[in-house]
């Protein structure tokens, strides 16, 4: 599972959240524990333990060493000491010395006490005949172990419980007759035990809160560490793995799907690794309360994983198409925002409205049927647990009867079994979690696992780069397809740009042009031929390179939120602001610029929209104007300017990038009409090359072009159209 794969990356933080979870199961097992002593011992035996007194008179210890096996009174007359008043007092002593002193002393206590503590009970009747002397020592013992056997015979263990429990009792009766107040004893026994529950609350509490910190950071780890390699591996994306996935689908991956892994994560540290701890400790604390009702927990337990497994099979092909609903929500959501203007343009909002809803309803009802499935579930399990309380008190009533066992165990065993019964509940939780997370790390891994199909090669082109100030970029015999079974959308180009020379593409809607560009970039690889950059193929070249000897103004203007500036020296952090003045003014950009209140300083909304289609394309030709580049490549980027504006700002490029190349593709003639070389492109094939006078007599294309923009004084007249 994908989710331990991410967990175990962070191996210490893990550590540390089981230690924690230890210590928290630890604290809260024994709670149960210490409720069952206040009331076995705290209330029913006032205080006291077990049938070792701390103190006995000289009477009465002599009485009970006086029947005790000769190991049996060793032991005793070891463990106590006589006082100055005459009382015998217990040292301290191991938990197995007292153990064994509990187990030698209940029966002669017992004996010695139990015509007053059980005055109608047949061992009464016995002991008051041991004690005339109608019966020996050894007849007693003959006739009490006999009794033992039937006892056992027809009720297991009764005997001695009852035999102990008599023990304490006659350890009162000591207390009392060596002058001392049960109360006391009582009051002692509750504030120690209530003090142990107290500090076991206390360290549960921090622990919990230790254990949370290093949980929910650990997950937040998780989720940073995922969105970073997903980030980092979509940066490296070209347009082909960008639209392979789409916008909407790597936006839902690096968003929605992470969160669902991080919340499994912090769920899977806090219940799946806490339950099976807890569900284990719960069972060690049963087995030493009552083995003979575990059957009652082995049930509840068959009955909460068929409840858990029902519900996984019905709800995880939903989890499964439950991704691809919200990606299809976002993707609609995406394109409705984004081509706001032109839906209300067409007057289609009532059509988006009904797109959306459709998605909407669509996930609507998947995710109501997965909630309604996970609604069955606590109800379910809530009935299986009361169900257990109630098995566990009518059989549990017939063994406290028989005395097997008290009262406060009988409410430790019902603790314990909710505590187990809930353990599996939390994992069936998980369970049913777990196929919507990995269905969501499925899908970011795919995005992390894929190669992008442009990359740098193995060994790059580590040679020098020319030191001219233009690049020179040819085209051989280069053919490009968008896809492997696709026609050419570049066939059989072949053509150069000689370094700090002006080319301009021109051609019909869909003919190349903008590909042309896209590989001089890299942003896709040839199918065939070869890309220079100063007479180095583009594939050799490590990207960083390549690109840091381009400056690329797209078709569509993208501005950044942040500032004029910040846009400005995007592609060059460190631009002095003399850099970024002289970019604005050639860009034709200075006038608009400086009426802003802040100037450059004024900010810009995201996407630049708050600035208009022309100012957006004037401040994206200054950002690749502020950059060091060898060339520069304008991808139509005249479309939304005047002509006189489009006149000025060529007029520059020519004058203040002197011998930098310039790659212009435009669909104006007047843009390019001053170009020292022209390429026409018709369906993917340069169908004309040279000046525009030459073309004009050469290439029927490009005349018809021409003729269509302007008229044929202007063309042959002889003069630049402003």
């Amino acid at each position: 599972m994908r989710i331990l794969r991410y967990l175990f990356e962070h191996k210490l933080a893990l550590l540390v959240v089981v230690s924690m979870f230890i210590i928290q199961a630890f604290c809260d097992l024994s709670l149960p524990y210490f409720t069952s002593q206040i009331v076995d011992v705290g209330i029913q035996q006032s205080g006291v333990e077990d049938a070792v007194p701390e103190i006995m008179s000289a009477k009465t210890f002599e009485r009970v060493a006086s029947q005790l096996p000769d190991g049996d009174e060793a032991l005793l007359r070891d463990s106590y000491v006589q006082t100055e008043d005459g009382l015998w007092r217990l040292e301290d002593v191991s938990s197995e010395t007292r153990a064994s002193l509990n187990a030698a002393l209940s029966f002669p206590l017992a004996v010695e006490y139990m015509p007053q503590i059980a005055p109608d009970s047949d061992v009464a009747a016995w002991v008051d005949a041991y004690l005339e002397g109608t019966l020996s020592k050894q007849e007693l013992i003959k006739i009490v172990d006999q009794a033992k056997e039937s006892a056992r015979l027809s009720s297991p263990d009764s005997f001695d419980a009852f035999i102990e429990q008599q023990g304490v009792e006659a350890v009162k009766a000591e207390y009392r007759a060596c002058g001392i107040d049960i109360f006391d004893v009582q009051l002692a026994y509750l504030i120690r035990i209530g003090l142990f529950m107290l500090l076991a609350t206390l360290l549960a509490l921090i622990v919990h809160c230790v254990m949370n910190f290093a949980a929910c950071r650990t997950a937040t780890k998780i989720g940073r560490d995922l969105r970073t390699r997903l980030f980092t591996k979509v940066i490296s994306f070209s347009d082909a793995e960008i639209n392979r996935f789409s916008a909407a689908s790597l936006i839902t991956r690096g968003t929605n799907d992470i969160q669902l892994i991080q919340q499994l994560c912090l769920m899977f540290q806090r219940l799946m690794v806490y339950s099976p701890i807890l569900a284990i400790g719960g069972i060690i604390m049963i087995a030493q309360t009552n083995v003979s009702m575990s059957w009652i927990i082995g049930l509840a337990i068959v009955l909460v994983v068929i409840v858990s497994g029902i519900l996984m099979a019905i709800t995880m092909p939903k989890f499964k198409i439950m991704q691809t609903l919200i990606d299809k929500v976002n993707l609609i959501a995406r394109e409705m925002l984004t081509g706001m203007s032109v839906v209300r343009a067409f007057n289609r909002q009532t059509y988006e409205e009904h797109r959306f809803d459709e998605a909407n309803t669509a996930l609507l009802g998947t995710q109501l049927f997965t909630n309604r499935a996970m609604a069955f579930m606590m109800p379910s399990m809530m009935l299986i647990m009361n169900a257990v309380s109630v098995v566990i008190v009518w059989v549990g009533s017939s063994y406290v009867d028989m005395g097997t066992i008290q009262t406060g165990d009988l409410i430790a065993f019902i603790t314990y079994a909710m505590v187990i019964v809930s353990s599996f509940l939390f994992l069936g939780l998980i369970a049913i979690m777990i196929p919507r997370a990995n269905v969501a790390s499925v899908r970011v891994d795919e995005v992390i696992a894929t190669s992008a199909s442009i990359a740098d090669a193995a060994r790059v082109y580590d040679g020098l780069i020319p030191e001219s100030c233009g690049a020179k970029i040819e085209f051989k015999d280069v053919c490009f397809a968008y896809a492997d079974d696709s026609t050419n959308a570049i066939d059989h180009v072949s053509f150069t740009v000689p370094a700090g020379s002006t080319c301009a593409i021109i051609g019909p809607t869909g003919c190349g042009k903008t590909t042309i560009l896209k590989l001089i970039e890299r942003f896709f690889d040839v199918t065939s031929g070869q890309v220079l950059v100063d007479d180095v193929d583009v594939r050799e070249l490590s990207q960083h390179k390549l690109h840091s000897l381009l400056g690329y103004v797209p078709q569509q203007a993208f501005l950044f939120s942040g500032t004029i500036a910040s846009n400005v020296a995007y592609g060059a952090p460190e631009t002095s602001e003399d850099r970024i003045e002289t970019s604005l003014s050639i860009a034709q950009a200075t006038d608009f610029v400086h009426a802003k209140e802040k100037g450059i300083d004024e900010e810009v909304s995201q996407g630049g929209t708050n600035v208009s289609g022309g100012q957006r394309q004037r401040l994206a030709i200054a950002r690749a104007l502020a950059t060091d580049a060898k060339a520069y490549l304008f991808d139509d980027s005249f479309s939304a300017l005047d002509y006189k504006t489009d006149a000025a700002l060529r007029r520059d490029l020519k004058t203040k990038l002197f011998g930098k190349t310039v790659l212009i593709v435009a669909q104006r003639i007047a843009t390019i009409m001053g170009a020292d070389q022209i390429i026409v492109l018709d369906e993917g094939r340069v169908v004309g090359c040279g000046t525009h006078s030459e073309l004009l007599n050469s290439c029927g294309t490009y005349r018809e072009i021409a003729l269509s923009q302007l008229s044929e004084q202007e063309l042959f007249g002889g003069g630049e159209v402003a």
